[in-house]
C-alpha cells in the first residue's frame, strides 16, 4: 500500500489540488447570491460643507484617494459616485483645525481613504474702507502738482483677516509729465504692503478710480 501511494505521488497531489480548486469555484463563486468583487481606486475632489457665513477655509489637500469594493460583473464605479467632504458646521473659531474627511460611497463598500484627516485654516472675511492715495513716479524736477483729486476718494477692501493685515494702503501710480499739463483718466487702484508690493489676494471695490492731477512748472510754483 505504501509503495502504491509513493508511485506518482506528485501527480496525485496536483490532482487533489485541482479537484479542490474546481469544487471551490463551482460551489462558492458560482453559488446563487455570491458575487465576485474587486477593489478599485478612485481620485475624488475634497469639498467643504457647513462653512459659516463670513468665513473662508484654506487647505492644501484637494483630492482624496478612495478604494472601494465593487461587483466584478457590474459597471465600474465612477468618481462622481463617491463624495469626500470636510464638514465644518461645528467649527466657528478662526485658526488651524484638523478635520476628518467623511466619505459617502452609496452602494459601494469603502475599503480605505487617504488622507483621513486634513489641516484646515479657518479665517474670517472682513471689509475695510481705506483712502486711495497717489504715488508719483518719473522726473519730478520739471513740474510740480498744483492740485490732485481721486474719485471716489475711498475704496473698500475685502479679504481674510490675515491678508488685510498685510495692506498698508491703496494706491494709484501716476508718472509725472515733462511739461505742465492736466492728467484726467480712469486708473486701476492696488492694495500694497509695507514694501509697496501688490497684495493681490485682496479684492478692491471699485478697482478703477478717476484721477485728476494739475501739473504746473516747477519754476512757476516756486515764485
Amino acid at each position: 500500500m505504501l509503495n502504491l501511494l509513493r508511485n506518482n505521488f506528485g501527480l496525485k497531489v496536483l490532482a487533489v489540488c485541482l479537484a479542490l480548486g474546481a469544487w471551490g469555484y463551482f460551489h462558492l463563486a458560482a453559488a446563487p447570491g455570491t458575487t465576485a468583487r474587486f477593489d478599485q481606486t478612485l481620485y475624488v475632489p475634497i469639498v467643504v460643507t457647513g462653512l459659516h457665513p463670513g468665513y473662508q477655509a484654506q487647505y492644501n489637500e484637494k483630492t482624496a484617494t478612495v478604494v472601494v469594493e465593487a461587483p466584478r460583473n457590474g459597471a465600474p464605479p465612477k468618481p462622481d459616485q463617491v463624495q469626500a467632504v470636510l464638514d465644518l458646521s461645528g467649527i466657528d473659531e478662526p485658526g488651524p483645525h484638523y478635520v476628518q474627511v467623511k466619505v459617502a460611497v452609496g452602494d459601494l463598500a469603502l475599503k480605505s481613504i487617504s488622507p483621513g484627516n486634513v489641516n484646515v485654516l479657518l479665517d474670517r472675511i472682513e471689509d475695510h474702507i481705506v483712502p486711495v492715495g497717489i504715488d508719483y513716479g518719473g522726473d519730478q524736477h520739471k513740474v510740480v502738482v498744483e492740485s490732485a483729486e481721486v474719485s471716489p476718494p475711498r475704496a473698500t477692501l475685502r479679504g481674510t483677516t490675515a491678508e488685510l493685515a498685510k495692506v498698508m494702503g491703496v494706491r494709484v501710480h501716476v508718472d509725472m509729465p515733462s511739461a505742465p499739463s492736466v492728467h484726467d483718466d480712469m486708473m486701476r487702484a492696488s492694495a500694497v504692503d509695507a514694501h509697496g508690493d501688490d497684495v493681490s489676494t485682496v479684492q478692491i471695490s471699485p478697482n478703477l478710480v478717476r484721477v485728476r492731477v494739475h501739473y504746473v512748472s516747477a519754476t512757476t510754483k516756486t515764485r
